[in-house]
């Protein structure tokens, strides 16, 4: 229970990797203030997971691509609570399409949900924070496509690449102010979103040939970022942890190498 008597705030939170950080939290002994998109049918029901593991939970729709959907959901979670001490920023948007025939207005719609979203909050609520005098922590969800040049994947890789960039920049100006700012980077995780692009024949058989033997999962999310909000990280800042079950290296395995001669 690191968490117990902390205030977090975490977007994108009604499925996948944002249900994930938030459940893992309410387990560590956070009180929560969740956030999904307008009409989101399943942010209710991760309130209610909340609510179930003895945690207080509010619940808010905003349309956090804009900033005046930030201001109000931070305006919200102040109101519910009194104080925030945690952000954990996971919005994003992807879609993947050839970049010689890539949509401008959807690379412009990617920068703008994965990067510039994730600048909006931050900023909203390290305002916060700074103003509170107590410290506080910003954890933002990467990808380790920030790393990888993956095919048909040029706006969410570029967007996700200035995230890191950004975080780092943010973590040496919240520094004085005891402020942490750290990312993770996920692999290839098990999320609703996965089984719309691929079929589950896919999924199953890329995830046995990931080093770790399958795909990761939300909760795997979690716990790591459980961890970076917690005061057992408080000399960790302006750091990035992947946590992909080695899909860095996938391909760097001996059996998955060119033979050597005899």
């Amino acid at each position: 229970m690191r968490l117990t008597g902390k205030i977090a705030i975490v977007t994108g939170a009604g499925r996948g990797i944002g249900k994930g950080c938030a459940l893992e939290l309410a387990r560590e002994g956070a009180d929560l203030v969740i956030n999904d998109r307008p009409g989101s049918p399943d942010l209710e029901t991760t309130a209610a997971e909340i609510r179930e593991l003895g945690r207080d939970c509010h619940a808010f729709e905003a349309d956090i691509f804009s900033r005046s959907g930030c201001e109000q959901f931070v305006t919200d979670a102040v109101n519910a609570f009194g104080h925030i001490d945690i952000l954990v920023s996971n919005p994003a948007f992807s879609r993947r399409q050839p970049f010689l025939e890539y949509d401008p207005d959807v690379f412009e719609q990617t920068l703008n949900g994965t990067l510039t979203s994730g600048f909006h909050m931050s900023q909203l609520v390290g305002r916060h924070l700074v103003e509170r005098g107590r410290g506080g922590k910003i954890l933002f969800i990467s990808s380790v496509q920030a790393e990888l040049p993956i095919s048909r994947c040029v706006a969410y890789g570029a967007a996700k690449a200035g995230l890191n960039h950004m975080m780092r920049t943010i973590a040496v100006e919240l520094s004085a102010h005891r402020i942490n700012v750290n990312a993770i980077e996920p692999g290839w995780i098990d999320t609703p979103g996965e089984h719309v692009t691929f079929n589950e024949e896919t999924i199953e058989a890329e995830g046995k040939r990931l080093p770790w033997g399958r795909l990761g999962l939300p909760e795997d999310i979690g716990k790591a970022a459980a961890f970076l909000v917690s005061g057992d990280a408080d000399y960790i800042t302006g750091s990035v942890l992947p946590v992909d079950g080695c899909f860095r290296f996938k391909d760097c395995r001996a059996e998955d190498t060119i033979p050597l001669r005899d």
